[in-house]
C-alpha cells in the first residue's frame, strides 16, 4: 500500500499521525481480511485492518471489530486499543501489539511454569471478556449471529464437520440418520446450557497476544452471546497447543475457582457437565475449519493439525459420555486412521503431519 494512500486512509477512519515512514505486510492465520503495520517517525506504529472487499458482510464484519473492540476495551478487557474506524472503507486502525503469540512461546518451549503463569493470565482475561464485558454489550455489535445457538452449532459445527472434512477431503458419502440424530442430541444438550455470557468463539493460543509480558485478546470481532464453556474448551482443548492432561485440569480448576470467585451461586458441577457437550462441538467446528482452510483456500499451515483435532476428539469419545454417540465415536476413530495414512487426497506430497515443538506442544 502506498504512502500516500495509507496517510489519507488513516485520516479517514480519525486517525490523523504525521510522519508515516513505512508500510508493511502482515499475514494472519484462517481470515482473509488485510494487515498493515503502519510505523511513523515519532509515534507508536499502528495496524491498519482492511476487509478483503466491499460486501455488506465484510463491512459489517469491520463494524463488529471496532465495535466491541471499544466496548471490551471500556470493560477493562485487555485487547489492542481502536484508535479508529471509518465505515465506508471498513478501515479499522488498532493499537500494535507486537508479534508475539501464546503458540509462539508454547513453540519456543520456555519454563513450564511461565507457561502456566501465561494460562492463567488467559484464564481471567477470558472471564472478564465472558462476565464483566456482558454489561452494556449490544446484539447490535454482532456482524454474523447475536448468538451461539443450536442452529448455528448444527449447521456451522457438526454439518460444517461432515461436509468438509469426512465428505468432501475423505470422500465419505451423505450423512446418514443415525449420525444426524446424534448431532442433534448433541446440539439440545450444548445449547441447554446457559448462553448470557459473552463468547469469543475462537479462543486459542493464536488468538492471544504477549505484549510486555501480559496477555492480550486479538480476533474478537466474532464475540457474542453463549454459553461460558465453549471458549474454555477452544483453550484447553487447543490442538495448536495439545497442553498435557495434568496442566489443562489444573487449569481448569483454576477455572472454575475464578468463576465462582466472580459469579454467585456458580455451580462448578453443572458447568463440567455441560462443559464436555461444548467441547465436543468445538472439536467438530475446528476439524471442519482446518479442512476448509488447508483444502479450499490452500492454507496448508493448518495441516500439521488436522490430525492432533482428530486424535482429541476420539479421546473426548472415549470419556464418560462418549457412549452416547457410538456412531460418532466410531466415524472420529476413522477419521483419525485415515487422518493418518501416508498421504492425503488434494495435498500433493505431504507425508503426515508433525506439529512443532516440544514438552507442552506434545501430549
Amino acid at each position: 500500500m502506498e504512502l500516500a494512500a495509507t496517510e489519507r486512509l488513516l485520516r479517514q477512519t480519525g486517525y490523523a499521525r504525521r510522519g508515516l515512514q513505512a508500510v508493511t505486510v502482515l499475514v494472519g492465520d484462517g481470515s482473509d481480511r488485510l494487515l498493515y503495520r503502519c510505523h511513523f517517525a515519532q509515534d507508536p506504529s499502528v495496524v491498519l485492518i482492511m476487509p478483503p472487499g466491499r460486501s455488506s458482510r465484510e463491512l459489517a464484519e469491520a463494524a463488529s471489530c471496532a465495535a466491541i473492540g471499544r466496548h471490551l476495551s471500556a470493560a477493562g478487557v485487555p485487547v489492542p486499543a481502536i484508535h479508529g474506524f471509518d465505515p465506508t472503507s471498513g478501515a479499522v486502525v488498532m493499537e500494535d501489539l507486537g508479534d508475539l503469540l501464546l503458540h509462539t512461546c508454547l513453540q519456543q518451549n520456555p519454563d513450564p511454569a511461565e507457561i502456566e503463569d501465561f494460562y492463567r493470565q488467559a484464564l481471567v482475561a477470558l472471564l472478564q471478556l465472558q462476565v464483566t464485558a456482558r454489561s452494556g454489550f449490544s446484539p447490535d455489535f454482532c456482524w454474523d449471529t447475536p448468538r451461539y445457538d443450536r442452529d448455528l452449532m448444527l449447521a456451522r459445527e457438526s454439518d460444517y464437520f461432515y461436509q468438509a472434512l469426512v465428505r468432501e477431503w475423505l470422500g465419505q458419502g451423505p450423512m446418514g440418520p443415525e449420525l444426524a440424530a446424534e448431532f442433534a442430541r448433541l446440539a439440545d444438550r450444548a445449547g441447554a446450557e446457559p448462553a448470557d455470557f459473552i463468547l469469543h468463539r475462537d479462543y486459542q493460543c493464536r488468538n492471544l497476544m504477549l505484549s510486555r509480558g501480559r496477555i492480550s485478546i486479538i480476533d474478537f470481532q466474532g464475540a457474542r452471546f453463549g454459553p461460558l464453556g465453549y471458549d474454555l474448551a477452544a483453550l484447553l482443548y487447543d490442538p495448536y497447543a495439545a497442553l498435557t492432561p495434568a496442566l489443562r485440569e489444573a487449569l481448569l480448576a483454576f477455572y472454575l475457582e475464578e468463576a465462582g470467585r466472580m459469579m454467585a451461586g456458580f455451580d462448578r458441577e453443572a458447568f463440567r457437565r455441560g462443559w464436555y457437550f461444548l467441547a465436543l462441538q468445538r472439536n467438530l467446528q475446528i476439524l471442519g475449519a482446518f479442512a476448509f482452510l488447508t483444502r479450499r483456500k490452500g492454507k496448508v499451515f493448518f495441516l500439521a493439525y488436522l490430525r492432533p483435532a482428530a486424535a482429541q476428539l476420539v479421546s473426548l469419545l472415549a470419556a464418560p459420555g462418549g457412549e452416547n454417540f457410538p456412531v460418532l465415536k466410531s466415524l472420529a476413530a476413522q477419521v483419525h486412521q485415515k487422518l493418518g495414512r501416508a498421504s492425503l487426497p488434494g495435498i500433493k506430497g505431504w507425508s503426515g503431519p508433525n506439529p512443532a515443538g516440544g514438552g507442552l506442544l506434545v501430549q
